[in-house]
């Protein structure tokens, strides 16, 4: 079991949003479910999370990404954590988005295991993925705030919806707003949470239409020497990896939504929002000028997206290993 060598932060309650959500089972999604069935869960989490990121900064970037990933596909159900099996169960890791690019699945494992021997089959995987997202968000710098918990697991999974239903690199406005709004976020919700890009690397492959010379002329602006430096570091394998962010690319902090401003967001996806429509262009140029404003709202649309398709109550289970159904 991992040493509790860390202490954990003191994450900063929400205002309006800490009203509890409702999930499928009739019951609340709710702040310290387990204060008495698992007092350690958030410190033991918190402990492997601060071990990863400290061995591989990135990591604190792949751990969100799980959880947006999850959430994105009929709801937080830690489905994104479940393997193919021969028998013919079809798991999402293989889905476009997710394969060769999706981390952490090994950091999840650990957590489990030491949970399962601290209170078996008593913290759900989908509440691992909450609590390791919101961690990792405040080891790199930024802010902290009250995981609601009490999600179980879901017993199946969907490659197709993973597919269809997470935004590509490449998507304009309009596709990244459907999508937003097809899962029941907002706009607004859409421009904070690509937020998150401030951390983390891609692969070349996944912008290699702005280097190749046939993007769309009318596509976003984009400063030419930071074009012209990933036309260099793209000059190799697609497989090369770019920082998102490439000012403060291990920090959480409101450099992203500076970069697109300065036409460096390394995205088509992350520079559209600048360009592509006013109504995104405005709330970059605030959270450009208010990191306090960008916070803020990102702690509010993280507990929204955390809500998403929730299994609660009798439904469900709490799987013993996140990787397979009981």
């Amino acid at each position: 079991m991992l040493s509790l060598s860390f202490s954990i932060a003191s994450p900063e309650k929400p205002s309006t949003l800490d009203e509890a959500c409702l999930g499928s089972g009739g019951f609340n999604l709710q702040v310290g479910v387990y204060e008495y069935s698992c007092p350690e869960a958030e410190a033991v989490i918190f402990s492997w999370v601060a071990k990863a990121v400290a061995e591989d900064p990135r990591m604190a970037a792949s751990l969100l990404r799980l959880h947006f990933h999850d959430c994105f596909v009929n709801g937080c159900d830690a489905s994104v954590l479940l393997d193919d099996k021969l028998e013919g169960f079809t798991g999402e890791k293989t889905a476009a988005p997710n394969q060769n690019s999706l981390r952490g699945f090994e950091v999840i494992d650990g957590i489990k295991s030491d949970l399962e021997m601290l209170c078996p089959q008593t913290v759900s995987c989908a509440d691992i993925l909450a609590v390791a997202a919101r961690d990792s968000v405040v080891l790199s710098g930024g802010p902290g705030w009250e995981v609601q918990m009490g999600r179980r697991d879901g017993l199946s999974a969907s490659k197709a919806a993973a597919n269809n239903n997470i935004p590509g690199p490449n998507s304009d406005v309009a596709t990244l707003v459907t999508k937003f709004q097809n899962v029941g976020l907002t706009l607004d919700d859409m421009v904070t949470l690509s937020g998150a890009h401030t951390m983390g690397k891609a692969r070349c492959s996944t912008f290699s239409s702005r280097l190749n010379g046939n993007a769309d002329p009318n596509s976003p602006e984009a400063s030419l020497g930071f074009l012209q430096s990933l036309q260099q570091l793209c000059s190799g394998p697609n497989t090369t990896l770019a920082n998102l962010d490439l000012m403060t690319p291990s920090a959480f902090d409101n450099q992203y939504y500076i970069n697109l401003i300065a036409g460096e967001g390394l995205l088509a996806s992350d520079q559209v929002l600048m360009a592509g429509d006013d109504r995104t262009r405005q709330i970059v140029e605030t959270y450009a000028n208010d990191p306090q404003s960008f916070y803020e709202q990102f702690k509010m649309s993280m507990i929204r997206m955390g809500s998403l398709g929730v299994i609660t109550g009798g439904n469900g289970q709490i799987r013993k290993n996140c990787r397979a159904v009981n």
